[in-house]
């Protein structure tokens, strides 16, 4: 099921954010691309992140309740889902989790795509600045730039990744709205468990996963024919 999550994150996630990329960088022109590099992939990824977690929160409010209730977790997935509707609403029981999953994913991704950029930029500078190398050393630079990205990322949305898994479980933070919830867990928790408990695992995990995620993509688009979009220094 958690593959399921990944497909769907990975799909909208780095289409969209080579979509983005492309079409914001146009309207910016070559010089105005390369001085706001930053800023363009900042936005890139968060469009592309808000779409994605449209598509991604019921599946993970899905496989977090299929985890902690007993009951649910002897069904299916498509049969957990109907459950879960049938007992808290659409838009209560998938969409419960949205907000944090928002705080949670937007900034991860930001970083995400921001970091490997650069990381992966000034790799090339220092072995290769017309990025002229041998495939083993581009995939090498890929899983290199992504672990660096994946790590930084993890960091930086563990705490609300903490407080999602906490919110999607049944009868978390007491009654009320949604920050009125959130701000209990929070303040149960405390600001240091929320931010490290379980982070040392994570950043192996996503750490690993985001290198895979780059090698992969980064290899299949030379594949099918595509060349990455690459900012550029027209004074150069």
């Amino acid at each position: 099921r958690r593959s399921s999550d990944l497909f769907v994150q990975g799909w909208f996630k780095f289409g969209g954010f080579e979509y983005f990329k492309v079409n914001l960088a146009k309207s910016y022109g070559d010089q105005g691309a390369w001085d706001n590099r930053f800023m363009l992939n900042s936005v890139a990824a968060a469009c592309a992140e808000f779409i994605a977690d449209i598509f991604l929160c019921p599946l993970e409010a899905t496989r977090i309740r299929q985890v902690t209730d007993p009951k649910l977790a002897a069904l299916s997935l498509p049969g957990a889902a109907s459950a879960i509707v049938a007992q808290d609403g659409l838009i209560t029981g998938f969409y419960a989790g949205f907000i944090p999953i928002l705080f949670k994913q937007i900034p991860y991704t930001i970083a995400k795509f921001v970091v490997q950029d650069f990381a992966a930029d000034n790799l090339y500078q220092a072995i290769a600045p017309d990025r002229k190398v041998s495939k083993l050393t581009k995939t090498g630079i890929s899983l290199t730039s992504g672990v660096i990205a994946g790590v930084v990322a993890a960091i930086i949305s563990h705490p609300a990744d903490t407080l999602l898994s906490k919110m999607n479980k049944a009868g978390a933070g007491g009654d009320g709205g949604m920050f009125t919830r959130m701000g209990r867990i929070a303040s149960e928790m405390g600001i240091v468990k929320l931010c490290t408990q379980g982070l040392g695992a994570r950043c192996i995990m996503i750490g690993s996963i985001t290198a895979g995620q780059f090698g992969i993509f980064d290899a299949m688009l030379p594949a099918l024919g595509v060349e990455k979009f690459h900012y550029h220094n027209p004074k150069h």
